[in-house]
């Protein structure tokens, strides 16, 4: 389960303090434009050091387009590319390797594969989504020259909702200060998509979009529309009435369904939240026990983020333009 999409594929290798993180991203049309400036600033949005609390692993992040695109424009073939690890500090997770981190994904691999590469986290750190940032990258500028943007924004740091940039980062460093960790909730929001896109069933559009989502490290819950609020309410009191618009169109007069009925968009801007759990590493000892089972206290090193929220709007924003994308020419090919 290394790859998404139908149509629109992903595939990415990589561990964390191999030689580099990669992908292949298959599907792409032939002929659309990609500015691998802008690409590149893309993936630097989710570059360390940037943000208070952010881990302070020195990767430059550099995108290497090995395939697929040539002379600003893609070919129709698979696009290749690395990022390279320039910043990997193994001796940092020598004990680990003995032992498991509460709340991370050491013991259940070690569960599942009977062998894990504790550098770093090895495949279960999210040093991989830089590869899902490459690719969602490409797949944004594509989406754009069709008129569909995306947007996401952090709506909650900890308990605290709608707070400021400025206190945001005092939460966070807060936190920090404590040796302690902050989650929160980003808000992405998918505008200019064409009624259509999803199937009815089994492959609903945010289905997808959840699973997406879900699968970014430290994600611990999916919403769209009015989501967990619609439990509370009368239907009388969520229904989205159709209107016609200026242009002749039909759309609905609210959006609690947040752009998609029946699996299918509708039209309306695609509104969905994303809630991230703390991050699990804490900057002070931590009581666990050895492979064995023998109980022992894992002392803090490393560089690590004290919240992930700020680098993880990017990751958002890829992983929605990846299914929003497919689910775009899955679309074409259902009619002639």
């Amino acid at each position: 389960m290394n790859t998404i999409g139908k149509i629109l594929t992903l595939t990415t290798f990589g561990e964390s303090h191999g030689p580099a993180m990669g992908g292949v991203l298959d599907g792409m049309p032939a002929g659309v434009d990609i500015d691998l400036d802008l690409l590149q600033c893309f993936v630097d949005r989710r570059r360390t050091g940037q943000h208070m609390g952010s881990s302070m692993r020195g990767e430059k992040d550099r995108v290497e387009v090995l395939s697929g695109i040539w002379q600003g424009k893609t070919l129709g073939t698979p696009i290749g590319f690395v990022v390279r690890n320039t910043d990997a500090r193994s001796a940092d997770y020598e004990e680990i390797a003995r032992c498991y981190r509460p709340n991370h994904a050491d013991y259940t691999w070690d569960a599942k594969y009977g062998i894990r590469d504790p550098r770093g986290g090895g495949r279960a750190s999210a040093r991989e989504t830089v590869a899902r940032v490459v690719a969602g990258g490409i797949a944004v500028q594509a989406l754009n020259r069709l008129g569909i943007s995306i947007e996401a924004h952090v709506v909650q740091v900890g308990p605290r909702l709608g707070v400021a940039a400025e206190e945001q980062e005092r939460l966070v460093a807060e936190a920090a200060k404590d040796g302690d960790t902050l989650g929160g909730i980003i808000e992405c929001v998918v505008r200019g998509v064409p009624a259509g896109l999803g199937e009815p069933l089994f492959g609903k559009l945010h289905a997808q979009l959840a699973a997406a989502m879900m699968s970014i490290p430290s994600v611990h819950g999916f919403e769209y529309g009015d989501g967990f609020d619609m439990a509370s309410k009368r239907g009388s009191d969520v229904m989205d009435l159709f209107v016609k618009r200026e242009d002749g169109s039909i759309g609905t007069a609210t959006n609690h369904s947040g752009g998609i009925q029946g699996g299918i968009s509708n039209g309306e801007d695609i509104t969905m939240r994303i809630a991230f759990k703390p991050v699990p590493t804490l900057m002070r000892p931590v009581a666990t026990v050895d492979r064995e089972g023998n109980p022992m206290t894992l002392q803090p090193r490393g560089r690590h983020d004290a919240c992930v929220l700020p680098r993880a709007l990017p990751i958002v924003e890829a992983m929605a333009a990846l299914v929003i994308l497919d689910n775009y020419l899955i679309k074409k090919t259902n009619v002639l």
